[in-house]
């Protein structure tokens, strides 16, 4: 049921990655054409943020392809990582541009160029329209992938300098000041290079294996410590396999009463589903003093005691 579940998902996402890649890439020609017909920096910022859109959405669809991969005798739990690996690249290009265009400004600064307002200005408002119905195509994956996440960030990031563009437009055109262009190119490279940064922390969060945020590990470790039969609980792990799989793996000291047929796994999966969103978990169920294992003579001693 919920591998059919995430299969609908994908074939959701991936419909969603092709319309809005599709809608991107024909953009992008027209404003790299724009940018150097009208001398535009802003536009250029916009048009290099527009590439790293249109590479971000192609890496994105690959990367949901490839992770429903199934697993197989290599790579056991299959290759789900590699969207996450999709989103650290997106994240790092993302990030180059931005330095990129904080430089280009700096030389704009210091070397004035004329722009031409009005191309500048149906340019943006062509991308505007454009970046709009892409950012409606991925806001329902966004938020239980972070592939998707990754590459609706950049089309966000497009959508507001898209604006910036048209005010900067209308400015320049009204006052003449074309140091504008490339204050705006700096606005949106700024605002985009933090944004940046907490995509790429996540993924490397992922990537490390920490544990997933939004789940607190005593919080995790209490109630499985408070489950009937359980006495404690050691070598605890919590990790995302990648977005919106999470995996716990934990040795759980059971009361000697308790019956081998009894070893709480189905009550600990269930709790863990239920309250923290853990869907593969692996327990270990053992006695005390048993850190490797249960052997036969313990569990055959402690079903003796539970019968009698």
């Amino acid at each position: 049921m919920g591998q059919d579940h995430d299969h609908g998902v994908g074939n959701a996402n991936s419909a969603a990655l092709t319309k809005a890649l599709a809608l991107t890439g024909t953009f992008l020609l027209a404003e790299v054409a724009g940018a150097y017909v009208f001398n535009s920096l802003a536009l250029l910022s916009d048009a290099a943020h527009m590439l790293t859109d249109a590479l971000a959405l192609a890496v994105a669809l690959v990367a949901i392809r490839i992770g429903r991969r199934p697993a197989d005798r290599r790579r056991t739990w299959g290759y789900h990582r590699f969207e996450i690996l999709a989103t650290a690249f997106n994240a790092s290009l993302l990030f180059l541009v931005a330095i990129y265009i904080l430089y280009e400004a700096y030389q704009r600064f210091r070397e004035p160029a004329e722009v031409g307002t009005v191309g500048m200005l149906a340019v943006a408002a062509f991308g505007l329209l454009v970046n709009w119905i892409s950012m409606r195509l991925l806001a329902g994956g966004s938020e239980s992938s972070l592939n998707v996440k990754g590459a609706y960030l950049e089309v966000w990031s497009d959508f507001l300098g898209s604006i910036a563009v048209i005010v900067g437009a209308a400015v320049i055109w009204a006052t003449g000041w074309t140091w504008v262009d490339p204050v705006l190119g700096i606005g949106i490279a700024l605002w985009v290079l933090p944004r940046t940064w907490t995509l790429l922390s996540e993924a490397i969060d992922v990537l490390l294996e920490s544990v997933p945020r939004g789940i607190d590990l005593d919080a995790v470790e209490t109630a499985m410590r408070d489950t009937p039969g359980v006495r404690d609980i050691h070598d605890l792990h919590v990790w995302s396999l990648t977005s919106g799989k999470v995996a716990l793996s934990a040795h759980v000291v059971v009361e000697p009463s308790l019956a081998r047929e009894d070893r709480l796994e189905d009550a600990l999966g269930t709790m863990l589903a239920g309250r923290f969103g853990i869907t593969h978990a692996t327990v270990q169920a053992e006695l005390a003093g048993a850190h490797g294992g249960t052997t036969t003579d313990n569990w055959g001693a402690a079903e003796a005691g539970h019968r009698h």
